[in-house]
């Protein structure tokens, strides 16, 4: 079937192109009156009428897409509110969001050529060739939502098992485990956020931490059995995810949460609400992160510096887990 067009809006509402062009591009200054305004808006929704992206990039000489690149991560509630604080904000600037999860499979210079868009957003950091090879194609790159020192969606991995541990601590656990996910493209968070571990805990004076890792969908009975009998009283989980495969598998063991085993995660997720017991978590600034984010996108299309790092740290939700 073939699409609409905006002659045949023009046709159907009796007016000419033109006035269906400054109509529905909203053209500064056109003198249309605000009833062929409402009329020729009602008969291209009728008509299912949609504009072509690349004919209005033409006309106007730039996008108005922004184009969000994800690593290859396995996305969680953290991702998913950002990306949708961005679009929500972008969208107030007449702005469109199109997500791409990258694979190494294809080059990203594939995507800049087939979506012409006005900017990239990179939730990682760019290789420089393809920084350079945007920017010669005159489209702004947000290259990172990391901040100057290296952190991720927080001032670091690190710091936030940090803040697990010391919560952990204050509880009066001294020997601490770590749960670390398995899948291999956590490897770089999961190893930062263990560090963070080890780190708070040689601080602390506490033994040095166990680690081993637990798959996010099966209990993880076996692994609480061998760190219980070596005298675990708390886990760290690398997330929300892994810490209820932890649970699962402490109340396969017939351990109590948390008398015998107390368990914190990471993300504040939906359902970290909704365990047996309630868990524990550390929850990440979100809207402080995705407001920056979204700051950031639009600083570099008006052309101006990059806005100052939110200073809203994470925090620890405490529950029954603990």
């Amino acid at each position: 079937m073939a699409s609409v067009t905006s002659a045949d809006v023009a046709r159907a509402a009796g007016v000419s192109r033109t006035t269906v062009s400054y109509v529905l591009n909203d053209t500064p200054g056109a003198s249309v009156s605000e009833a062929t305004r409402e009329h020729v808006r009602s008969t291209a929704a009728r008509l299912g009428y949609a504009p072509s992206a690349a004919a209005r990039t033409l006309r106007r000489g730039r996008s108005d897409l922004v184009v969000c690149v994800l690593p290859d991560w396995p996305t969680g509630p953290v991702v998913d509110s950002l990306l949708d604080h961005l679009t929500d904000v972008l969208a107030e600037r007449g702005l469109f969001v199109l997500v791409h999860h990258h694979r190494d499979s294809r080059a990203l210079a594939e995507l800049w050529r087939a979506v012409t868009p006005r900017a990239v957003v990179g939730l990682a950091p760019f290789a420089a060739e393809d920084v350079r090879a945007m920017e010669q194609a005159g489209i702004a790159v947000v290259g990172s939502v990391e901040p100057a020192d290296g952190g991720a969606f927080d001032r670091s991995q690190h710091d936030l098992a940090v803040l697990q541990v010391d919560h952990l601590a204050s509880r009066g656990h001294r020997s601490v485990a770590f749960a670390t996910p398995t899948d291999d493209r956590l490897r770089r968070f999961g190893d930062a956020r263990f560090a963070g571990v080890r780190d708070a805990c040689a601080a602390r004076r506490l033994p040095a931490p166990r680690q081993a890792a637990v798959p996010a969908d099966e209990p993880a009975t076996g692994t609480v059995r061998a760190w219980h009998a070596e005298g675990v009283t708390a886990v760290a989980a690398y997330n929300d995810e892994v810490a209820q495969a932890v649970l699962a598998g402490a109340r396969d063991a017939g351990l109590t949460v948390p008398d015998d085993l107390a368990v914190i995660g990471v993300d504040d997720a939906p359902a970290a609400r909704v365990t047996t017991p309630p868990l524990t978590t550390v929850a990440q600034p979100v809207t402080p992160q995705s407001e920056h984010l979204a700051a950031s996108v639009l600083a570099v299309l008006d052309g101006q510096g990059p806005p100052p790092w939110p200073d809203d740290p994470a925090r620890v939700v405490v529950r029954s887990s603990t």
